[in-house]
């Protein structure tokens, strides 16, 4: 007998960048707009090369150059900067992708020190960089600061805080994963804003929704120091065509929405906050990154999660964080196509229900 069974239900997701939501047949369509019969695999008029130099003109930087993963690009920036000051100790904050998702990669394979810098819950400080007794080779400003809900330093702090940097004799280097959503908040140019640092490393899948691959920018020496350092590190790939293609076409179709994904995120937080059974904080959120603190401890949450997607295929977050008090939790919501079709009143509904179900008694929605 053919199996009967209804199909499972597709879901709906806060949180973008789980993979069942890059569907490969949108994926290759997406890929073929960006060719045409003509177009080479590589060479100065294949994709990738296209695609360094658009992020190079988009950075205003004197040169850019395809990596295949973030993890590399960062850890190959802070090896040169480490080099040609002779020192080992680079700083960012607490929470920084490179130290808490990166299985301290940094020490590893290139022997370098992390500097942990301010609190942990809280945005780095000019007070806090100048109190590292140690000379840094580095300093590592990730924007926005995602696990502690995307938020950004005010422009003049994080220009005080660059210069300052500058004058230990270190220098400054930007995980811009995240830069395309920053921009909304900052208003300024992308060139403008990569224009502050040393070296600038920024995402092709994460907003942008390619395949993988990242870039890291810069002046002209710096980067032909860093393909050295790629090929060392077995990151010079033969037909890396599709990813930049990928990367291409989320320049072209989603790069311009940003402002409209932060908006929608705004909107978003204010309705919880102003219902008052979850807390989204940044309170508005600076970008289209927040956090959703909920009144319930984490397995309680992720049981309550796991059973709306059985039910009805409505997937709220990727991951539930813990914070100091155990009765609590939170999730991030990050804001781009898929919650585009929620509405504020939608997502505040969904929370009572998560609630409800984790036993917090979210009630129903004034």
């Amino acid at each position: 007998m053919p199996d009967t069974a209804p199909p499972a239900p597709i879901r709906r997701s806060l949180f973008l960048h789980a993979p069942i939501h890059r569907m490969p047949r949108a994926v290759l369509r997406q890929l073929l707009d960006q060719v045409d019969e003509e177009t080479p695999p590589a060479g100065p008029n294949g994709p990738v090369a296209r695609l360094e130099r658009r992020i190079g003109e988009l950075l205003g930087t004197e040169s850019a150059l395809f990596f295949p993963t973030g993890t590399m690009a960062q850890q190959v920036a802070l090896r040169i900067h480490a080099q040609r000051r002779s020192r080992l100790g680079f700083a960012g904050h607490p929470q920084s992708h490179l130290d808490v998702w990166e299985g301290q990669g940094y020490n590893a394979v290139h022997g370098l020190r992390f500097h942990p810098v301010g609190d942990r819950y809280q945005l780095m400080t000019d007070a806090d960089l100048a109190a590292i007794g140690e000379p840094l080779a580095a300093v590592v400003w990730e924007l926005p600061q995602r696990d502690i809900g995307g938020q950004l330093p005010e422009w003049t702090d994080l220009c005080a805080q660059v210069a300052g940097v500058r004058a230990r004799g270190a220098a400054a280097h930007l995980d811009g994963a995240r830069i395309w959503e920053a921009q909304t908040y900052y208003r300024r140019p992308f060139r403008e804003i990569a224009g502050l640092f040393d070296t600038v490393y920024v995402s092709l899948y994460k907003a942008l929704l390619g395949v993988r691959g990242a870039v890291l920018a810069g002046d002209a020496a710096t980067i032909a120091e860093a393909a050295v350092w790629r090929t060392r590190l077995g990151g010079n790939i033969h037909d890396a065509w599709p990813l930049a293609l990928a990367a291409l076409a989320g320049l072209d179709r989603l790069l311009p929405r940003m402002p409209a994904f932060r908006d929608h995120a705004v909107a978003i937080a204010a309705a919880i906050n102003a219902d008052g059974a979850a807390f989204a904080w940044p309170d508005p959120p600076q970008t289209p990154i927040f956090h959703v603190h909920l009144p319930a401890p984490r397995a309680a949450v992720e049981r309550a999660g796991t059973e709306m997607i059985a039910e009805h295929g409505t997937q709220l977050f990727a991951r539930v964080r813990t914070g100091s008090d155990p009765r609590r939790s939170s999730f991030e919501i990050t804001v781009g196509e898929q919650a585009m079709a929620f509405t504020p009143d939608e997502v505040v509904t969904l929370l009572h229900e998560l609630l409800d179900r984790a036993g917090a008694g979210g009630g129903q929605p004034g």
